[in-house]
């Protein structure tokens, strides 16, 4: 892959997800600011591009054979991958971050105050995506399986197709306002850093908290940057030929 300033973030990493570290460190956020090109997002960022386009040359010159086989996924498979892996690891990690950070508050909440606010915010975050997952689960997701099946017959039921643009972007919105809650937590935690009077439990909670992002950043940028523009380019490529 040529890297080309005028490729969008998105692009770059959905054709090799090792490219997100190199965002990462830069500061150029590749999931819910993927829609961006790449000399757009080092202006943001504040990043030379003469030096960034050398580093993420390097990266892509390394295969990544996950991302090839993301992006050649079907759209019902791709939801199906996201809802197990994604949706799953979210659930299952809610219950025991919620109950780490309440027990921190209660041990450390008095020299780390700031512990209060991060669980608030974590509280706000897991109620929202608990939410927002269902609304992809149950409404979304089985629309973009019925777009999968109308192309494959060929013969779609036109009348129950159109108007996907409204609920993806209701989503892009979603996962932009979490994406900037855990920027908040991951600043007022100097990036998952344990502090020096910091137990084990303190280590454990915020590296976990750590993989969550990092986990919602993957999660969002398959949605954001793959899923949706696939949908929303299905949908119409449907009702054109109708």
């Amino acid at each position: 892959m040529e890297i080309r300033k005028n490729l969008t973030v998105g692009e770059i990493v959905k054709e090799n997800y090792k490219t997100a570290q190199v965002f990462d460190r830069n500061h150029i956020d590749f999931c819910c600011g993927g829609g961006i090109s790449l000399e757009k997002a080092c202006e943001k960022a504040n990043v030379d591009i003469a030096t960034l386009l050398p580093e993420l040359e390097t990266v892509v010159q390394a295969n990544d054979p996950d991302s090839k086989y993301i992006d050649s996924m079907e759209l019902n498979e791709l939801c199906d991958y996201i809802e197990k892996r994604h949706h799953s690891y979210v659930n299952d990690n809610i219950p025991f971050l919620q109950e780490k950070l309440n027990k921190l508050c209660n041990v450390h909440g008095e020299n780390h105050p700031e512990l209060y606010k991060v669980r608030e915010l974590f509280e706000t975050a897991a109620g929202n995506l608990t939410t927002h997952m269902k609304k992809e689960e149950l409404v979304l997701f089985p629309y973009i399986r019925k777009l999968v099946e109308s192309k494959n017959e060929g013969n779609p039921a036109t009348s129950e197709l159109g108007g996907i643009d409204a609920p993806i972007q209701t989503m892009l919105d979603e996962h932009q306002a979490e994406g900037e809650r855990f920027f908040e937590i991951a600043a007022l935690t100097s990036n998952y850093t344990c502090p020096p009077d910091g137990c084990n439990t303190y280590r454990i909670t915020y590296q976990t908290l750590n993989d969550f992002e990092q986990d919602l950043h993957r999660h969002i940028h398959l949605e954001n940057n793959i899923l949706f523009l696939k949908a929303l380019a299905l949908e119409k490529e449907i009702i054109s030929k109708n």
